[in-house]
C-alpha cells in the first residue's frame, strides 16, 4: 500500500478568511472558531467523555495548496520563521508543502453543541484556515504530549509581538461598524492579537508598503514599522 485515504469527519469555521495572516502555529492568538461535524460523524454519542479533557488535538488538511505538484517530491523548504531564505529539510518543519499535506493543531476545548441536525465544535487557539477539512479529533493528554524540556530548533521562543494602533480613520470605520452591528468586541480583540504577530514574510521590510488581509467579515489595511502595527483601514 502506497497510499491512504481518510474521511472528512468536519469543516472548520473560522475568521481565518485566506491564508495571509494566520498565525503560524496554533495558541498564539485566542480566536474562536468552531467545527460543523459531517455526517456520520455529527453523533453527539460520539464526543461522550470529551467536556473531561481541556485540550484537543486536530489533525487535517492544507486544502489550500494551489501551487504544490502531487507528483513532486519537494526535499527542502525555506520556513518563514527564518526569514524566507534560507533552506532546510521539509521533515525538520511544519510546511505546508509536504509529501502528505497532513497538519497538526492543539487546541483548547471550549464546548460541544448540538444545533437542530448539526453538532459543533467550539475551540479557541486554532491556527485552520476558514473550510480547513477536519480528518480527526483526539483528546490532548498532558502527562504524554507535553514534554517540558523539549528542543524546538529555530522555533525555541515564542515570536515577539508589536503594538498594535488604530489610526483616527480607522477608529471612526470600526465605531460604526460596531454601532450597526457588523463587528463585535470580541472580533477586534482577535484581530489585535493577529496583527500583533506582525504576519507580513520575515524577508519583507519596508516600512512604507500597505498590507491587506481579511479577517472575519472585515478587510484591514495596516503598515508595520518598527516596533508598533499602523491600522489605516477598516472596510
Amino acid at each position: 500500500m502506497t497510499e491512504l485515504t481518510l474521511p472528512i469527519i468536519g469543516i472548520m469555521k473560522s475568521p481565518y478568511k485566506e491564508k495571509f495572516g494566520i498565525p503560524r502555529q496554533p495558541n498564539l492568538v485566542n480566536v474562536e472558531s468552531y467545527i460543523e461535524m459531517q455526517p456520520p460523524y455529527n453523533d453527539l454519542l460520539a464526543f461522550e467523555g470529551i467536556e473531561a479533557f481541556s485540550h484537543l488535538w486536530l489533525v487535517w488538511q492544507f486544502h489550500d495548496n494551489k501551487h504544490q505538484e502531487k507528483t513532486q517530491f519537494r526535499p527542502q523548504v525555506r520556513p518563514p520563521r527564518l526569514g524566507g531564505n534560507k533552506r532546510i529539510g521539509v521533515f525538520a518543519t511544519r510546511s505546508m508543502y509536504r509529501p502528505a499535506p497532513i497538519g497538526l493543531s492543539v487546541v483548547k476545548l471550549n464546548r460541544v453543541e448540538k444545533i437542530g441536525k448539526s453538532v459543533r465544535v467550539y475551540v479557541t487557539g486554532s491556527d485552520l484556515l476558514d473550510g480547513t477539512p477536519i480528518v480527526d479529533i483526539k483528546p490532548y493528554i498532558q502527562y504524554s504530549d507535553a514534554v517540558v524540556d523539549a528542543q524546538s530548533g529555530y522555533a525555541q521562543e515564542e515570536p515577539e509581538r508589536k503594538q498594535v494602533i488604530w489610526s483616527e480613520d480607522a477608529v471612526i470605520q470600526r465605531d460604526m461598524l460596531i454601532k450597526n452591528g457588523k463587528l463585535s468586541a470580541q472580533i477586534i480583540d482577535e484581530l489585535e492579537q493577529v496583527l500583533s504577530l506582525d504576519p507580513r514574510p520575515a524577508y519583507q521590510d519596508d516600512e512604507d508598503r500597505v498590507y491587506g488581509m481579511k479577517f472575519a467579515d472585515v478587510d484591514v489595511k495596516f503598515v508595520s514599522r518598527k516596533c508598533n502595527i499602523l491600522i489605516g483601514k477598516l472596510d
